[in-house]
């Protein structure tokens, strides 16, 4: 799996669409029934519209990645501006539960965060949100019983599959380049 080049661009602008994946009966007397299209993960898709300002020879490397990716029909990891967290804070654990309090953790059940623990000896991992207390507790299960209580270290990656949709290349001058693309979420195993 390709992953788009870490090349710094400075976004100029860009637009985010979401589009849920729902399927709508509408009944002669009014009524309507919505229902959410395919496996819970995979229901709502994001769309990117990206503008990207870069050097011309930078422009070279997105666009023959873009190439490549046209030709093989592959898609690629990619973290939107904005996406994905790192916070701070403590945690506890009794027994496989470890409770994380975070001010405004921002996280999702089932989402999958990479945590430190940064003091006291529980093991660092990947963990799965198993359940949310508040806007600012939540409970992942660790692999082994313990008593322990720290500080910690979450990130929750905001990178994802795409597809580009395709790209336009502008060199408005000398050495500079402008790359617009759009972005599209793909979900493959």
């Amino acid at each position: 799996m390709a992953t788009f080049p870490s090349i710094s661009p400075t976004y100029t602008g860009f637009s985010k669409s979401t589009e849920p994946a729902v399927r709508t009966v509408r009944f002669a007397d009014g009524f309507e029934q919505r229902i959410f299209f395919g496996l819970p993960s995979n229901q709502i898709m994001k769309r990117y519209n990206l503008n990207f300002e870069l050097s011309e020879t930078e422009a070279d490397i997105v666009d023959a990645f873009l190439t490549s990716r046209a030709r093989d029909q592959a898609s690629f990891t990619f973290t939107p501006p904005g996406e994905g967290l790192s916070k701070t804070g403590t945690y506890s654990q009794s027994g496989t539960t470890v409770t994380i309090t975070i001010t405004n953790h921002g996280v999702a059940l089932n989402d999958v965060l990479t945590i430190d623990y940064t003091s006291g000896s529980a093991t660092d991992g990947s963990f799965t949100v198993a359940s949310i207390t508040s806007d600012n507790v939540f409970t992942v299960t660790a692999a082994s019983s313990a008593t322990n209580s720290g500080n910690v270290s979450i990130t929750l990656s905001g990178a994802q599959q795409f597809v580009c949709e395709g790209w336009k290349k502008d060199i408005p001058y000398n050495n500079r380049a402008r790359i617009s693309a759009t972005f599209r979420q793909v979900f493959e195993p």
